[in-house]
Formats: structure tokens, sequence, C-alpha cells
């Protein structure tokens, strides 16, 4: 799985807000705290609120905050609102990519991959991250020293 810089930084922006609670942040100070690009955080906080995840208010009193609480928005729901589906083979859900012959349970393939990621994705909320609380499930899976191994180049 890759993610790209864009839902790297949409996630550390989030977490940032679920960290101030209900208190307005402004946008510089969700930078200095997560060291992101102040350009690039604005068009994705624009992409938060446009999701659903993130609210403002404008003047002196404004900023940012979640649109509701940390405790009911997961990664996944970050993650889509910033780059859409989990799982996409060229841009398209797995299950809509015909494969022939040979190859035709990579479609199975990428569906249980998707599976697994919803599971670890939607399990973790955004107060859980602010917390350094992150679900049993998911903390189990880290005690497995293979998990810690990198393979291939």
């Amino acid at each position: 799985m890759r993610l790209s810089a864009r839902v790297d930084y949409a996630l550390r922006a989030a977490v940032s807000l679920a960290g101030y609670g209900d208190r307005w942040v402004s946008a510089e100070q969700i930078a200095d705290d997560q060291d992101i690009p102040r350009k690039f955080l604005e068009s994705i906080l624009l992409q938060l609120r446009r999701g659903g995840i993130a609210a403002s208010k404008r003047g002196p009193e404004g900023g940012h905050r979640l649109a509701r609480g940390g405790d009911e928005i997961s990664l996944a729901d970050v993650i889509r609102a910033v780059d859409g589906p989990l799982v996409g083979v060229r841009g398209e859900r797995p299950e809509q990519v015909p494969y022939s012959g040979t190859a035709r349970a990579l479609t199975d393939v990428w569906i249980a991959l998707r599976v697994n990621e919803r599971d670890i994705l939607e399990s973790v909320k955004l107060a859980d991250v602010a917390a350094d609380r992150l679900p049993a499930t998911v903390t189990k899976l880290l005690e497995d020293p293979d998990a810690w191994v990198i393979r291939g180049a």
C-alpha cells in the first residue's frame, strides 16, 4: 500500500485537529504542529471540509476543527475524503476490473486486500491516534516481529 503525501498530510492534519478537541485552530498552527507546507495544507483542509471531516470558521475567533468527534472519524474516512476508495486498480474499484484466464483470481485478491485495509483503517479513529492508544486488534498485529521486516526492493 502506498500513501501519497496528500493522504499523509491529511491524516496528520486531522489527527492534529483531534488533539485540539472542540477548539478552533488556525491552519498556521496545524502546519507548524505537523511540519506541513502551508499552501498544501490549505487545499487539504478544503478537501476535509468538503468530505465532512473538518469545519471552518472565519474571523479572529475562527479556524478549523473536526466536524464531529475524533472518536467518530476513522482513518479510512480521511483517506476517502482526499483520495477516494481505499483500494483501486488503475483508478477503478477492484470488482470492476476484468481479468481473464490465469489472472482471473486477481479480482479476489484485490477484494480481500480491501477487506483487510478496511478492518484496520476503519477501526482506528482520529482520537485513538491523537491519544496514542490504538485498538487491540492493531497493536496485536504489531507484536509480530515479522511486521517490522521490510521485504523486497
